[in-house]
């Protein structure tokens, strides 16, 4: 990603002037009337996130004026960078290093655009490296969300299972970490029957692609539903509901960046990625509602429908994260409607078993601009998930409450004591915004890596 993000200024490059909100009268009564009379033509308001383009006598630009106050945010730097000239820019004076990482960031984020199959059309201004910016931190972060995005954008055809263990493999490679694949009927022999189940209609096999990094400290586990196309199987999707999965493997692309950001860092961690990826496909072989699947916990599955095939990609997965008895396990995936109509498109809900990671999430959420809610794992709801016939129903009849059936489902797959949060993100932007392009999204993916920085960074 061209971050537009430079090292030295030039001659010709422009001052931003940073003033807080308190601050810009007694800024304004210290430039010239003929600034101040500018200014007021050009509709500038004494604001928060307000901003001035002062010119010279002889013409062009002079300086920029940038009003923030205390609850100035990462995305403000990226309107910032969105709606200044062309041109190269560096801010007068410094920023403490908080605000100058985010600035950096958020600059940086402004110049996202996926063109795996277009010419770049963003033409957007430069800046020197803010002073004080944590320039490493930046530059892993930018590349994480850019892989979110770009995985999740990228069409099923070029970004099916096989796609995506190529992909997983290059980025094992890069930073030594190992790989080991299971695919097709070998599933079945090595005990994940309910990823090899949902993916078996699709002529690209099911499979769990298990990366490790690290020798040494706390286990740190990440699950991502891999679901590179959901037809929604025998339950076939509407043409409308269809028309955004292929951002369906996004709780994947989530933990691939996660992983991205761990290894980037090099924290004293031991990572482990587990991802069942798969095609939910409709075929002959199609497994069906209300068949009865095992698991490789042990007990049977009624699927009640074959479009809630997520988490039963994630039962395996979670089943054998905890084997090990991780210090922390997290899951992404976008799993349900019902989270998204609990707390919309741009809030990451969040199911934990554990009160402490919650508030750490809360914490973290606030310090990074990476907005989670936390949602509950009701326990007396695990009574709409009893089946006649198996020792579990797949999802709820009727819905209600259909994001905590979903995690209290999935909680059935995690052993007793382990650390546990599961996020059902929208993984899309519906709309455009400055750094926040419509399509595909990282959500709680900043927080994750901020509450394992402060967790096991040291």
């Amino acid at each position: 990603m061209s971050h537009n993000l430079i090292v030295r200024k030039h001659r010709d490059s422009i001052p931003i002037t940073i003033v807080r909100t308190k601050n810009i009268d007694e800024w304004i009564d210290k430039i010239s009337l003929g600034q101040r009379k500018w200014l007021s033509q050009n509709g500038f308001k004494a604001k928060k996130n307000s901003i001035g383009l002062l010119p010279l006598r002889s013409g062009g630009l002079d300086k920029v004026v940038f009003v923030i106050d205390d609850s100035t945010d990462l995305w403000c730097w990226s309107e910032l960078a969105a709606n200044l000239p062309k041109a190269t820019y560096w801010f007068h004076g410094s920023l403490d290093e908080t605000m100058a990482t985010d600035a950096a960031l958020g600059w940086g984020l402004a110049s996202y655009e996926f063109t795996k199959y277009r010419k770049p059309s963003l033409n957007r201004p430069k800046l020197v490296w803010p002073k004080n910016s944590d320039r490493s931190a930046v530059s892993y972060t930018l590349e994480a969300i850019k892989l979110v995005r770009d995985l999740i954008n990228t069409p099923a055809e070029d970004m099916g299972p096989s796609e995506l263990t190529t992909f997983i493999r290059s980025l094992a490679r890069r930073f030594k970490a190992t790989t080991k694949v299971i695919k097709g009927d070998s599933l079945l022999k090595a005990n994940y029957p309910m990823i090899h189940m949902v993916g078996r209609a699709s002529d690209d096999t099911p499979r769990l692609i298990d990366m490790r990094w690290g020798n040494s400290g706390p286990l740190v586990t990440l699950v991502g539903k891999g679901v590179c196309f959901d037809t929604g199987g025998l339950d076939l999707k509407s043409a409308s509901g269809m028309l955004r999965m292929k951002k369906d493997m996004g709780g994947a692309a989530h933990v691939l960046g996660l992983a991205l950001m761990i290894m980037s860092a090099k924290l004293p961690v031991k990572l482990r990625v587990l991802i069942g990826a798969v095609e939910n496909s409709v075929s002959g072989n199609s497994y069906r509602p209300l068949d009865v699947l095992n698991s490789r916990k042990g007990i049977t599955v009624e699927n009640v429908n074959t479009d809630a095939e997520g988490r039963l990609v994630l039962g395996d997965c979670l089943t054998e994260a905890s084997r090990e008895k991780p210090d922390l396990l997290l899951n992404y995936a976008t799993l349900t409607g019902a989270s998204r109509v609990a707390v919309g498109t741009e809030l990451a809900a969040m199911y934990c078993n554990n009160d402490d990671l919650s508030e750490d999430f809360k914490k973290h959420a606030k310090l990074t601009n990476d907005p989670l809610w936390r949602l509950p794992l009701y326990g007396p709801y695990r009574r709409m998930l009893d089946s006649k016939v198996a020792d579990i129903s797949s999802a709820s009849e009727g819905g209600f409450g259909g994001g905590i059936t979903a995690a209290l489902f999935l909680q059935e797959f995690v052993e007793k004591g382990i650390p546990w949060a599961h996020f059902d993100i929208m993984a899309w932007n519906t709309f455009s915004r400055a750094g926040r392009p419509e399509g595909g999204e990282a959500q709680a993916m900043r927080a994750a890596f901020s509450l394992i920085v402060e967790r096991y960074g040291n």
